[in-house]
Order: structure tokens, then C-alpha cells, then sequence
């Protein structure tokens, strides 16, 4: 057996990416510079991290209403938006969206043959939550070796919370037959 720690998906991975991506281009900086994480399910109820996000230690939120001069709310919509439906975006510009996901596979993959301790929110079995879902992780050749939960508001921990039931109920509606 393989054991929890060794099965996993690429969870909020890309849709952290593709949030960093909008934030820095909002503020007209490198997404390197965008230190911002989704966590839960891949989907829509996924959970934008603002209350932790940064740039160069200011807060994301803060920059976005100083620079864009618009109401956080919408704002955080906004991006919120982009980033949830980039896929059919994508797909209704070029036709596909095999690359973006294709990159974060062989990140993943080469993560994993370097066998680099390296931090991404992938999905794996997280105890507490009684189900597979995106949380920043240790990853290596031996798959998931700890899972780091990030600093959260309350209304996000229990954003996260829901996104987990959300997944648990996805799951008690599976009908698994036996081989």
C-alpha cells in the first residue's frame, strides 16, 4: 500500500498560480513578488487566502485600494472571478487549456524525481478535515510529508470547512462497486 501521503493531485495549485498572476498584475509587479495561496477543493468553493496574502510584507488588500482606487469588495470579486473561470477562458481563446495544467503536472513530477522539499498547495488526505483537499505541503520523492496549514481568518477557516463538506458530500454521493 502506498498510504495517504503518497496519493495526490495538484489540488489549488494552478488556480494559486493563476492568482498570484492577477494580483501582480493588478499591482504592476512580478507574481514572484505575490506572496497568496487557495486552499480547499479545486472549484468553486475554493478559498482565496486574502487575509494572509503580501507583497514584500504589505498586506494585498491594502495595495489593491490604494493603487486601483476601487471598493475592496469589488476588487477581491473581480480577481476572485478571473481566476475561478480562467479555464473557460482559456479554452474559449485558444481552443484547450492542456498547458497550464500540463506545467503544474511536471513541476509536480519534477518536485517529486528531485526528491525537493518543496511547498505547494497539493491535494492530499488531511486528517482534521476527513478528506482530500489543497493545503501548502512538504512534497518529495516520497510524496506529502507534512502539511503546513496557513494562518487563516475565522471567515476563511470556515470557508475552508465548507469546502471540505462540500468534498465529503461530493463523496457520499459516489456509488463504488466492488472489482
Amino acid at each position: 500500500m502506498l498510504g495517504h501521503g503518497r496519493v495526490l493531485s495538484t489540488g489549488t495549485y494552478l488556480d494559486g498560480l493563476r492568482f498570484r498572476f492577477h494580483l501582480a498584475r493588478r499591482l504592476g509587479v512580478s507574481p514572484a513578488c505575490v506572496d497568496a495561496q487557495i486552499v480547499g477543493e479545486h472549484g468553486t468553493t475554493e478559498v482565496f487566502l486574502w487575509s494572509s496574502a503580501r507583497i514584500a510584507g504589505k498586506p494585498v488588500l491594502e495595495l489593491l485600494e490604494r493603487t486601483a482606487g476601487q471598493n475592496r469588495e469589488v476588487l477581491r470579486q473581480q480577481i476572485e472571478r478571473q481566476v475561478r473561470y480562467a479555464n473557460i477562458a482559456i479554452i474559449e481563446g485558444i481552443g484547450a487549456n492542456q498547458h497550464g495544467i500540463g506545467m503544474a503536472g511536471a513541476r509536480i513530477a519534477e518536485i517529486l524525481s528531485r526528491n525537493e522539499p518543496a511547498v505547494i498547495p497539493i491535494a492530499s488526505y488531511n486528517a482534521e478535515y476527513d478528506v482530500t483537499l489543497s493545503l501548502p505541503s512538504v512534497l518529495g520523492r516520497s510524496g506529502v510529508s507534512r502539511i503546513l496549514e496557513p494562518p487563516m481568518s475565522d471567515e476563511e477557516r470556515k470557508a475552508l470547512r465548507r469546502s471540505a463538506d462540500t468534498l465529503k458530500s461530493a463523496l457520499a454521493r459516489m456509488h463504488f462497486s466492488p472489482s
